[in-house]
């Protein structure tokens, strides 16, 4: 029992932490957990200075906490768009599409996406808010790399496709790192399982 704020980056508190708490509801009905939402480096920060008892860190060091997700990164393309339904393409099919790159916390996946596929990393746009990068890719503005979480924002303009270069991050749910957990974040982490 208790009260827990919980720190999440933003495809996560979208894709992942609806399930998680809709069942930490159900399991632990005396634990009110209260979400903030911020960027990965954000969250990070929020645990370790105490803002928060209990986060979803991105590829946090081994040994922390459990993973709850490994989530791929895919290519944001229209539906229009002439590789929207692919299978799978490489990042160097995107390669005529002015790229928008997100600088939410995803910039070092992305660029080990362009890294793996040896291409050229040239971004035309640097967006912050996922909102922003969702309307831009409708708009046809240009073409973007996204966790799969994001699939739960998209709306049916939009579409995600696999890429040949796979790249993922490890989400984590994780108490304070070198400090005593909350027991109900002890609770929560040890009951904890992988989305089906």
């Amino acid at each position: 029992r208790g009260a827990l704020r919980l720190g999440a980056p933003p495809s996560v508190c979208q894709g992942l932490l609806p399930g998680l708490l809709n069942r930490w509801k159900a399991d632990f009905p005396e634990v009110e957990i209260t979400v903030f939402e911020g960027e990965d480096d954000e969250v990070a920060g929020w645990l370790a200075g105490s803002a928060v008892e209990l986060a979803v860190l991105v590829d946090p060091p081994p040994g922390t906490g459990v993973v709850v997700g490994v989530d791929a990164f895919h290519a944001l393309l229209r539906r229009d768009h002439p590789l929207a339904g692919e299978a799978s393409i490489s990042v160097t099919d995107l390669e005529d599409d002015p790229f928008l790159l997100s600088r939410g916390g995803c910039e070092s996946h992305v660029r080990e996406v362009f890294r793996q596929g040896r291409a050229p990393f040239a971004p035309a746009h640097r967006i912050r808010e996922m909102g922003t990068l969702l309307a831009m890719v409708r708009c046809g503005v240009g073409v973007t790399l996204v966790p799969g979480l994001t699939a739960a924002m998209l709306d049916e303009r939009l579409v995600l496709v696999p890429l040949d270069q796979r790249v993922t991050r490890r989400l984590v749910l994780s108490g304070p790192p070198g400090r005593p957990w909350h027991p109900a974040a002890e609770a929560l982490v040890a009951a904890a399982h992988p989305p089906a």
